[in-house]
């Protein structure tokens, strides 16, 4: 479920604490949680819903002006609404992980397997050492120049960028990315191996 970040903000605010989205099957469930770039968002209840119950109130609670505003959005789409009740859980796990730097000889040979594993299953070839030697001297710049400067499309660039997220080796700004203090200390091994 994605997350405008002005809503992210909202949320982190204590302003927000449900959202409105239309789905033919629902993209969220009870008791699930999802990363963000303000941290974990716990995601309380998912209800199918009568669009026409929203309230004024339902709609400043979801960061939107008036109910008939929030029903316009779901009108956009095909499928049901849904009134998603959710929160701040805590900060993102990878914040810890992307600065945690010192790593023994165990996490970094880990860490490299996880790397040679995604480029062997890659249609593309290997591209972690790249992509990450590409953010590390870019940083800052937007996902379309960086996949472009590599003769890549934007989207599978950004999943890909993400899979080195996950491991704590990038970080995602508000526009582009840069290199975490992990995933500067992988690049430093993976030189002094000549890898």
């Amino acid at each position: 479920m994605l997350i405008p970040v002005a809503v992210l903000r909202g949320i982190e605010a204590g302003e927000v604490d449900l959202a409105f989205r239309s789905w033919t099957k629902p993209a969220a469930k009870t008791g699930g949680t999802q990363k963000t770039a303000i941290g974990v968002i716990a995601i309380d209840s998912v209800e199918r819903i009568d669009p026409t119950a929203i309230t004024d109130d339902d709609a400043r609670r979801s960061g939107a002006a008036s109910a008939d505003a929030v029903r316009a959005e779901l009108a956009k789409r095909p499928g049901d609404a849904y009134k998603i009740t959710l929160r701040l859980a805590g900060e993102d796990p990878r914040i810890a992980l992307r600065n945690a730097a010192e790593l023994t000889p165990e996490e970094l040979a880990s860490i490299i397997g996880k790397l040679d594993r995604l480029d062997r299953a890659s249609p593309v070839g290997p591209w972690t050492r790249p992509t990450l030697e590409l953010i590390a001297a870019h940083p800052e710049r937007r996902a379309v120049e960086l996949a472009a400067s590599v003769g890549r499309e934007r989207d599978p660039f950004k999943l890909d960028v993400r899979k080195l997220k996950n491991l704590g080796l990038t970080e995602s700004l508000e526009v582009g990315y840069r290199i975490s203090p992990r995933g500067a200390a992988v690049l430093r091994a993976l030189e002094q191996r000549g890898q």
